[in-house]
């Protein structure tokens, strides 16, 4: 657990509250809802200066303790997430049904991008975590991947205000202290007639209140924030969004076998040991959805 000092939330980034009920705790942690408009998220917690500096290390995308924080193997999982973002280009068929710009913020290692580029996308992707991006810059050129946050994506080097068809955030905004400023980034970014899709958990979803505290996205580190329909919808309007369409029937996902048998862990011991045979079949993959998972279609405010 890391020494660096944390800092307690009082106050609701959606609406402002300052009452809240704490939900569970696992210290330093304690899961909070807003009493007002029922935002769950995270006190105390890291600043985003420390936040990038220490969480979304290399040690991020190869953890140790994926259950806690990061990803088991994110770069080794590559074909998954291939297979999982061609699936969900459906939905961005459905809105954007001619290829232009596209600008992934929050890319990593650039499979949504490779996935648009087959199909003919004019692909740039913003990535904060050097770790992982380099990957991203390997398949789509070092001038179309940049390293650093959205609000210093250089102008002339493709990253235009204004100039985008599309931007994506796919689990990307509860990691962020402020959600509503990056948003309102993104919407600079954006022609008039652009689109925004973004994918984030659904705390409100039956799997979560069925898991309770083992809900698999209660990553305390990492995820700031678990949004349901109301407050994701809130935090688009503040971002200067309207809300087109918010489905979970994008947000499945392709995963191994040996994926599946360390999540377990989380939730059970007996489950664990049940499933542990899986790991024989790492290779082997599903798609699964628990429907958890909001994938959000947006569009500029008049």
């Amino acid at each position: 657990m890391t020494t660096t000092e944390l800092v307690e939330v009082g106050t609701c980034q959606v609406c402002q509250g300052t009452q809240h009920t704490q939900l569970f705790e696992e210290p330093p942690f304690s899961v909070q809802r807003c009493t007002d408009c029922g935002l769950v998220f995270v006190s105390p917690r890291m600043t985003e200066e420390d936040l990038h500096a220490e969480v979304y290390s290399e040690s991020y995308w190869r953890s140790d303790r994926p259950r806690e924080q990061g990803y088991a193997d994110y770069a080794q999982d590559e074909e998954l997430y291939l297979k999982t973002f061609r699936r969900r280009f459906g939905l961005v068929n459905e809105h954007c049904p001619q290829p232009g710009r596209v600008l992934d913020v929050g890319c990593a290692a650039g499979f949504f991008l490779r996935t648009a580029k087959e199909r003919g996308w004019d692909t740039y992707g913003v990535e904060p975590s050097a770790a992982i991006a380099t990957n991203a810059q390997q398949h789509l050129g070092e001038d179309r991947v940049f390293v650093g946050v959205l609000g210093d994506a250089p102008p002339d080097r493709g990253f235009e205000p204004g100039s985008f068809d599309l931007v994506t955030m796919w689990d990307v905004v509860e990691h962020v202290p402020d959600p509503q400023q990056l948003l309102r980034q993104a919407r600079q970014m954006l022609k008039p007639n652009g689109t925004l899709i973004l994918e984030t958990q659904n705390v409100s979803s039956r799997f979560a209140n069925l898991l309770g505290r083992k809900w698999h996205h209660y990553k305390h580190r990492e995820h700031l924030y678990h949004f349901n329909p109301d407050t994701v919808q809130r935090l688009l309007q503040q971002g200067g969004f309207d809300v087109l369409k918010n489905t979970a029937s994008y947000g499945g996902k392709y995963v191994s076998f040996g994926f599946i048998a360390e999540r377990a862990a989380r939730l059970n011991g007996v489950l664990s040991f049940l499933l542990r045979p899986l790991a024989l079949f790492r290779n082997a993959n599903v798609y699964l959805n628990f429907r958890d998972e909001m994938v959000v279609v947006a569009r500029p405010s008049a």
